[in-house]
């Protein structure tokens, strides 16, 4: 086996390769869509990717965007992301396969000045993240999947729940505030600057998603947000819907105001002829990961590395 630079000729086989590693995940997860992997060209021209190749034959491939920052809203910190889709390995020896490919992309990686390594994973793939986790890396989020069938879940009694029109994304501000707090505490970390957290809130505003709320009388207590596009290529597929923000007051909890509108919104997509519902969230978030998973079927993990950063500098 020898790994060598990611170029045109290994395209074909690399696209079959990336076909089968998602035709196993839609065995795992049956709600996933029959989609074609995007087009490989940009990774075969950029330089991030390699190959690993014996008698003319693509054994596996990894490759990533170019170098991006600031990473994770961390200062002077570049990193590099594979996407579900820019990766592929054969089932025999897979391990030591991911291991060897990983070894060769992290060089390039780091000597064009990346010291955070992320790669969206399969979640059913457990030698690809066994092989990556001896290389130092963790998870950090996930993806799900599900059909659009119903969940048990009425609305309790004297709330009220309903779409938002644009005009109402700035009622929601209290609560994208909370979900932002929370998300800044441990075990999440994800914490924003407050000038950052205002410019987030204004976008936000003056280009909201789709919105559904829960509410207390006149007072909104909860809200799931759609996107017409998520974060991998399976999500972008026709007839899936994508949650992209959610969050429901502490003080609220345990009536099942979120399960119900999660209904809500399950047979609203469906009644427009949509057929799955898909949402990300991040792993080390102990409330999103407990309610999600209860619904929903996971097929992505991402993982991360940090080098050291005396690594991209010498």
């Amino acid at each position: 086996m020898q790994i060598i630079d990611f170029t045109k000729e290994w395209l074909p086989q690399a696209v079959c390769l990336a076909a089968e590693n998602y035709a196993e995940a839609r065995a795992a997860v049956p709600a996933l869509p029959d989609a074609p992997i995007p087009p490989l060209d940009f990774f075969a021209e950029n330089g991030m990717g390699v190959a690993a190749v014996e008698d003319g034959t693509l054994l596996g491939f990894l490759c990533g965007f170019n170098p991006w920052g600031p990473v994770y809203c961390t200062p002077d910190t570049m990193g590099v992301y594979s996407p579900l889709h820019a990766h592929g390995v054969q089932k025999e020896n897979r391990v030591k396969i991911w291991q060897r490919l990983y070894q060769a992309a992290g060089a390039k990686w780091a000597k064009a000045g990346a010291a955070s390594h992320a790669i969206s994973l399969y979640a059913h793939d457990i030698d690809a993240q066994r092989a990556l986790y001896f290389y130092g890396f963790g998870a950090r989020c996930a993806d799900f999947m599900r059909p659009l069938t119903d969940i048990e879940a009425p609305c309790p009694p004297g709330l009220r729940l309903a779409e938002l029109h644009a005009a109402e994304s700035a009622c929601l501000r209290p609560l994208r505030r909370a979900l932002a707090d929370h998300l800044g505490a441990s075990p999440c970390f994800m914490l924003h600057t407050p000038e950052g957290m205002d410019d987030f809130l204004d976008r936000r505003e003056q280009h909201p998603p789709r919105m559904f709320a829960a509410f207390d009388g006149d007072t909104p207590i909860a809200y799931i947000e759609l996107d017409d596009e998520g974060e991998t290529f399976a999500s972008c597929a026709p007839g899936t819907g994508n949650i992209c923000g959610a969050y429901c007051l502490p003080e609220y909890r345990g009536q099942k105001i979120a399960h119900a509108l999660l209904q809500h919104i399950v047979k609203t997509l469906r009644d427009e002829g949509a057929v799955r519902l898909g949402v990300d969230c991040e792993t080390f978030n102990p409330t999103a990961m407990g309610f999600w998973s209860k619904y929903f079927a996971p097929y992505t993990t991402s993982v991360v590395r940090r080098i050291d950063e005396n690594a991209v500098l010498f």
